[in-house]
């Protein structure tokens, strides 16, 4: 087995596990609403939108390279799902806004460097700088643009929260076997541009969001034998592919 393929198959052992466990608990808990142990009250605590972000965050944080989305959505979720737990006296939108600027504030005091921080910036990957076909780029309150040129492209990960990000990959090459490109979206969005002859699989996850192939044609003579996956999530943002 290709260590691509292994990778593909680890990440989605945990995946596996990480929902089965998630799902084993919910059941428990709504087992116990019903049987009278717990408050009835709960269950639309268990059974809420808030409690969907948290669950997809954690198996994010199991079965992706970045813990970066995960956390985030577990964050978002929990702030919604405070004032479901607790009889608040204020509007939980006061919090929201708040809180998302102090993250702001505490990212811009840790991150390595602050000059891209809320502006576009625009990357010309050539065989130098992109790690041995794999592309890793965290776009948080920023943008990217790249390109890659005449390389053979094994996939990575591209994570946008309250970011966007742009990736040319019509002068690469697709690696043999399964290459695996892992995507996250919050408030941000995402636009590859690719060849005409890749084949492509989307096992992406959204949420009040959508992620799309809208390449205008596909070449029926696509080597089967290299296949690039995208998985991922999007919450509130998007992604599409496309090709010249």
């Amino acid at each position: 087995m290709e260590p691509n393929e292994v990778k593909h198959y680890d990440g989605q052992q945990r995946k596996k596990y990480v929902l089965g466990v998630i799902v084993i608990i919910a059941g428990i808990l709504l087992l116990l609403v019903n049987t009278g142990f717990l408050p009835y009250q709960i269950q639309h605590v268990i059974i809420s939108w808030p409690m969907l972000l948290i669950a997809i965050g954690v198996i994010s944080l199991f079965s992706s390279e970045s813990q970066t989305p995960g956390t985030i959505l577990i964050l978002i979720g929990g702030i919604f799902i405070f004032p479901r737990i607790f009889d608040l006296s204020f509007n939980v939108w006061h919090l929201f806004w708040p809180l998302i600027l102090i993250g702001i504030g505490v990212m811009i005091l840790f991150k390595r460097s602050s000059k891209n921080i809320m502006q576009w910036r625009f990357q010309h990957l050539n065989n130098q700088n992109l790690d041995e076909g794999f592309i890793h780029e965290e776009n948080i309150f920023s943008g990217g643009k790249q390109r890659v040129m005449h390389q053979v492209f094994r996939g990575g990960h591209i994570n946008c929260v309250f970011g966007g990000s742009e990736v040319d990959l019509t002068h690469a090459t697709l690696a043999d076997g399964i290459s695996e490109l892992e995507i996250n979206t919050i408030f941000g969005g995402v636009t590859l541009i690719v060849p005409a002859d890749w084949k492509i699989q989307l096992k992406m996850t959204s949420i009040m969001g959508g992620f799309s192939d809208k390449r205008s044609y596909i070449k029926e003579n696509t080597d089967p034998s290299r296949t690039l996956i995208i998985k991922g999530s999007t919450i509130f943002g998007g992604g599409e592919i496309k090709s010249y």
